[in-house]
C-alpha cells in the first residue's frame, strides 16, 4: 500500500474529510495527515514518512492483533490506549489494513453519530 492507495480508500469510505492539523502545535508534525469522520479523526499518517498509520481500535481487536502481527504496535500515548500503530508495507496484508480502517471509520462514526442524536434530542 502506499501513501495515495491510503488516501483513496479513506475517501472513499463516506463523509471523509482530511487535514494536516497538527502543525499549529509543532513544525515537525506538519506533515501529519489525519482523515476524519463526523469531526473526529479516525486514522493518521505522516506524509513524508509513510511507514505506519495510527488507528482507532477496541482494547480486545488490539490484543488478538499484536499476537497475530509483529508489526502493531500500541498508541505513543499512554492516554490513547485505544489507537494503534500499523507498520505499513510488514507482516499485515493491504487488504487487513483496509478492514482495520473500516473498522476505525465505523467505531468514531457510530460513536459520535449516536452523541449527536443525544445532542439533538
Amino acid at each position: 500500500m502506499n501513501i495515495e492507495e491510503l488516501r483513496d480508500f479513506c475517501l472513499s469510505l463516506g463523509d471523509v474529510t482530511e487535514k494536516t492539523p497538527f502543525g499549529k502545535f509543532a513544525r515537525r508534525f506538519d506533515s501529519v495527515l489525519a482523515f476524519y469522520v463526523c469531526g473526529h479523526i479516525f486514522c493518521m499518517t505522516d506524509l513524508n514518512d509513510f511507514s505506519t498509520v495510527t488507528l482507532k481500535s477496541t482494547l480486545e481487536e488490539i490484543e488478538e492483533l499484536k499476537i497475530r502481527f509483529h508489526s502493531i504496535a500500541g498508541a505513543r500515548n499512554p492516554l490513547k490506549r485505544d489507537w494503534i500503530e500499523v507498520a505499513v508495507n510488514a507482516d499485515i496484508p493491504d487488504r487487513e489494513i483496509r478492514r482495520m480502517i473500516r473498522n476505525s471509520y465505523a467505531i468514531i462514526r457510530a460513536k459520535h453519530t449516536k452523541n449527536r442524536r443525544i445532542n439533538n434530542v
